[in-house]
């Protein structure tokens, strides 16, 4: 800013006010026993003080409202609220008033004035008023600029600005975790934590899927007509506490049909999440498109589509196998099932299965059984490729229960 500029007397005064929800009031209770010295003298006092609750005087919080004594935190996702004043101190009028307000943060400038049209005169003792507002979407340092231009009445144009630099702070910090299950299911695990000095209510934590996927959120437990919230019915969020939210992500009919479309990187969506603190103030945050590696299943892909929970020892017991082209030729296909010490298949070994074009499955009905009992994995199937003589060995598919079906009564 000039010097000289700064040093000359102004004809308006510019004053600034962050506008933010006051606070309950805090009364700090002292009580004694009745026996002790003061006797009824605190008790008389605090039913006394206008500032508490009638009848619960010795609650911290009162009936009255606090204004704000200082700035206060300003924290991402909240919405900055100022009051820009711009009073005549002289005796004279003053002509084509001009206020502009402008936001700078590390990598913008954005205008927050209301109007950008000059007010025609401002006669003395008055004023204009404007209140300006803005989501905030950046941490760290803000310099709102606020600059006021205008005419005197000898036609002397002045000019003159100030700034007020505050921290836009982080309220949440947010982690996320993928798990990938055997079938194209995606679990996502979001872990939330309030790292402010004070409650927040959690309105809303939502994960809003990309075009690939469909979004099934695990938050809730059955409880009667409605799901009731695995946090209770009042969600709030303590200082440094966490949760995790858990959503289940499968991939849309057409996407997953086509075995070559979810490879490498893929976008899986973003979360949206919304809290309240003081008297109702609201602030909202979005994250960045949250991306996953997808596991990579080479040339072939098996999985199993129908397998049972539980099966009875060494009796036979149908499984659906799906084998998926992920390669962009075409397999000839020979299926081998291999006797493991707990599992044997049933049926014909080295079987032609055809040819499978690039990024078609077909699926494939198999019988085996368990000759030992507990959890057992499902290995033992081998394919191979006839075009070009490569071989790929499954093992650990998936696991099943096996269990005895006698029992034997003691008397």
């Amino acid at each position: 800013m000039d010097v000289n500029q700064a040093k000359q007397e102004h004809l308006l005064a510019l004053k600034v006010m962050r506008l933010t929800k006051p606070t309950l009031f805090t009364n700090l209770p002292v009580t004694c026993e009745d026996r002790d010295l003061p006797g009824d003298l605190f008790a008389q006092l605090m039913r006394e003080d206008p500032s508490t609750i009638k009848g619960a005087e010795t609650l911290m919080l009162g009936e009255m409202l606090t204004l704000p004594q200082n700035f206060g935190n300003i924290f991402l996702g909240e919405t900055f609220s100022s009051y820009i004043s711009v009073h005549n101190d002289s005796s004279q009028v003053v002509k084509d008033i001009l206020v502009k307000a402008d936001l700078q943060t590390s990598s913008q400038r954005l205008n927050l004035s209301a109007s950008n049209s000059a007010v025609a005169e401002l006669k003395p003792e008055c004023c204009i008023d404007d209140v300006i507002h803005h989501e905030v979407k950046e941490i760290g340092t803000h310099i709102l600029v606020c600059a006021v231009s205008y005419t005197t009445q000898y036609g002397e144009k002045l000019y003159f600005r100030k700034f007020f630099k505050f921290q836009v702070l982080k309220p949440l910090d947010v982690k996320t975790k993928f798990y990938n299950a055997e079938t194209d299911e995606v679990f996502l695990e979001a872990q939330i934590q309030n790292i402010t000095t004070s409650p927040m209510f959690m309105e809303k934590v939502s994960l809003e899927p990309s075009i690939m996927y469909n979004v099934t959120e695990l938050n809730t437990v059955a409880a009667g007509d409605e799901g009731e919230s695995t946090f209770g019915k009042m969600s709030y969020l303590q200082p440094m506490d966490t949760r995790q939210y858990l959503y289940c992500l499968k991939p849309k009919p057409e996407y997953a049909e086509k075995a070559g479309v979810i490879k490498g990187v893929t976008v899986i969506g973003k979360l949206d999440i919304v809290w309240k603190t003081n008297l109702g103030e609201r602030g909202r945050l979005q994250t960045s498109q949250l991306q996953r590696m997808a596991p990579g299943y080479g040339d072939i892909r098996l999985s199993l589509e129908v397998i049972p929970d539980t099966v009875n020892l060494e009796e036979p017991f149908g499984i659906v196998c799906k084998i998926t082209n992920c390669s962009e030729r075409t397999m000839d296909l020979v299926l081998e099932m291999c006797n493991t010490r707990s599992i044997h298949w049933c049926g014909i070994s080295g079987r032609q299965l055809g040819k499978l074009s690039p990024a078609a499955s077909l699926s494939l009905p198999l019988t085996v059984l368990s000759s030992v009992q507990g959890l057992q994995s499902i290995s033992g199937l081998r394919l191979t490729d006839t075009f070009l003589k490569r071989t790929y060995e499954y093992d650990d598919i998936a696991q099943v229960c096996v269990v005895c079906p006698y029992t034997s009564n003691e008397s």
